[in-house]
């Protein structure tokens, strides 16, 4: 798949997820191969904008995550555009996306995220400011609507594709759906039916074998994966080889799991210190040892760990009951 120019192959996409797709798994996923493209957590226009450190902090890029989409969050044109701007100069990714999907009320609220989608004409002047403040390419992340009386996914696409997106990202649930039932996959191939430009479909993949059922049921040019690369970096590898191979790799053994769990922290620690890093590092813990055996009482000992030596000992520990 080509966005503009940038080529994303695999089209197997690493999905922006707030407090999970930060610098340091980024980097893991990259490392374990397979993502065609890697997105950043969502980064405040505003905050950029004014010059927030913190915020400015979540531009970071690493030269082996290449290449890189750059998610930004507000509603109002001027400030996204000098937000992309603002991008460019400090990071230079090959491509700033639009949220237009977060459904959490404290985003929400401020207009941001999911409530552009009650604004579409909103979006579109949005998409065409942004677009012509910079000259790589900009992209839109969606859902299907804001609630099951307001579908409107399709709309949005094609105001977003006339004001000058490159792509769409589509996730087949509304805002009101939060994370809850079941992905509407039918509404990524209306899309995909409705716009030239490339659908990017989102939504119900934790295994290779559903992506490829959702190319095959929408016709998008590639998938996005979000819950199912939580603790799962190598979903990205599997569904890669997958697409082209039409073979099955066999899944971590609870030893990798473990090591890159071990590796994990050993990133997340030197890029964050100490203090912020173990207590980030734990919920990703919960999530690579999911499943494992005797899996519940580590995860408990974890969530008490104030040290990363303490959670290192923990994990090898446990690693041991599986050699």
């Amino acid at each position: 798949m080509k966005i503009a120019d940038i080529v994303i192959e695999p089209p197997v996409i690493l999905a922006p997820m707030a407090g999970v797709t930060d610098l340091p798994y980024r980097q893991v996923v990259s490392e374990v191969g397979g993502c065609g493209l890697v997105c950043t957590e969502m980064v405040s226009a505003k905050g950029l904008v004014h010059g927030n450190e913190r915020t400015e902090k979540l531009l970071e890029i690493s030269n082996n995550q290449q290449p890189v989409s750059l998610q930004l969050f507000g509603n109002d044109p001027q400030t996204l555009a000098q937000a992309a701007k603002r991008v460019v100069e400090i990071s230079n990714p090959e491509i700033i996306d639009l949220n237009v999907g977060c459904p959490t009320p404290k985003i929400v609220k401020n207009g941001y995220g999911s409530a552009l989608m009650k604004e579409p004409y909103l979006l579109g002047e949005i998409v065409k400011a942004m677009d012509k403040a910079v000259e790589i390419p900009v992209t839109i992340k969606i859902r299907t609507g804001w609630d099951g009386e307001r579908i409107n996914a399709c709309q949005i696409a094609k105001i977003a594709q006339e004001n000058g997106a490159a792509a769409i990202g589509v996730h087949g649930r509304t805002r009101e759906q939060f994370y809850q039932g079941q992905a509407d996959w039918e509404i990524i191939k209306e899309v995909k039916e409705t716009v030239s430009i490339p659908v990017i479909g989102n939504g119900d993949i934790f295994k290779p074998e559903d992506a490829i059922e959702m190319i095959d049921q929408t016709g998008c040019d590639a998938v996005m994966i979000a819950r199912g690369a939580q603790g799962n970096p190598w979903i990205f590898a599997r569904t890669a080889h997958y697409l082209k191979i039409g073979e099955l790799l066999p899944p971590p053994s609870p030893q990798e799991k473990i090591d890159k769990t071990i590796y994990h922290l050993e990133k997340l620690v030197d890029y964050k210190g100490e203090y912020v890093g173990i207590r980030e590092m734990r919920k990703h813990a919960s999530w690579y040892l999911k499943g494992l055996r005797n899996c519940t009482a580590i995860k408990d000992k974890i969530n008490q760990t104030q040290s990363k030596e303490e959670m290192k000992e923990l994990l090898i520990k446990y690693q041991a009951q599986f050699s």
